[in-house]
């Protein structure tokens, strides 16, 4: 399984209300249950953060992390969610996550952010973009939902 995790998750280990499924999370992708993908556009919005956080991807073995750089299709696509009204443009960075999850047809995304990610009706949203547009469907989950129970 491979999923793209979203900065909102990396932050998660600082923040009281997800802590509790964010670390189980990272330290299954630790022990290799699955791949995290990380893109250039979540390690740069992770350059402000404390160091716990900007330096928690370290911690992936790179056996179970893949680094993606965006590309001019993601970015084209990203224009198409703003464009078609799924986000305002001031949300431009949450585009591109769900564009780059989108085109590298990850299982899923992973998200903290419910205003904009982990909402059924704007997933609705992308998707119906997506296949307007040749891609396929994205997933967006919280990482409670994707972590192995124990």
């Amino acid at each position: 399984m491979r999923f793209y995790v979203d900065t909102s998750v990396w932050g998660g280990i600082e923040d009281e209300e997800f802590r509790d499924w964010t670390l189980p999370f990272f330290e299954q992708a630790r022990l290799g249950k699955f791949t995290i993908v990380l893109s250039d556009v979540t390690i740069g919005e992770l350059q402000n953060a404390p160091p716990i956080i900007k330096n928690l991807p370290t911690t992936i073995p790179p056996s179970f992390l893949e680094l993606v750089s965006i590309t001019d299709e993601q970015l084209k696509l990203a224009d198409k969610y703003v464009e078609e009204g799924a986000l305002p443009s001031k949300f431009h960075s949450d585009a591109q996550h769900i564009a780059i999850s989108s085109t590298l047809k990850v299982d899923s995304l992973a998200s903290w952010n419910f205003k904009h990610m982990v909402n059924f009706f704007r997933i609705r949203q992308y998707n119906s973009i997506n296949l307007k547009f040749g891609y396929s469907i994205i997933d967006i989950r919280t990482p409670k939902e994707l972590a192995y129970a124990n």
